[in-house]
């Protein structure tokens, strides 16, 4: 078994119940914060359309405002959404589909 394989089995199969100095690390792992983005669409621009942007330009995106956002980690699509208003006039992402990790992704 590859050591990468082996490492992410160890960890999905940490008895949590156990308090061993291994658990403790392992349990540490999940207060690690990560930068979640959400993606809502792109428009692909010469470097001189970037260079005319002024403060009030429109960029149109690729997307309608009903269509999934992506949410990403490291580059990688970890769920799937819809934009949705908050009650205090905010945006949110309700969740549509957590996607799989697939054996090979894990590392």
């Amino acid at each position: 078994m590859a050591e990468a394989e082996q490492e992410s089995w160890e960890l999905e199969g940490a008895d949590q119940g156990v308090d061993s100095d291994a658990n403790k690390y392992r349990r540490s792992i999940y207060s690690v914060p990560v930068t979640v983005t959400v993606s809502i669409g792109q428009m692909r621009l010469s470097v001189s359309e970037v260079l005319g942007l002024e403060a009030e330009s429109v960029v149109p995106l690729s997307s309608r405002i009903d269509d999934p956002v992506d949410l990403t980690v490291d580059n990688k699509v970890i769920a799937k959404g819809e934009l949705i208003e908050t009650g205090a006039g905010g945006l949110a992402v309700r969740l549509t589909e957590i996607m799989e990790q697939s054996g090979d992704d894990a590392q």
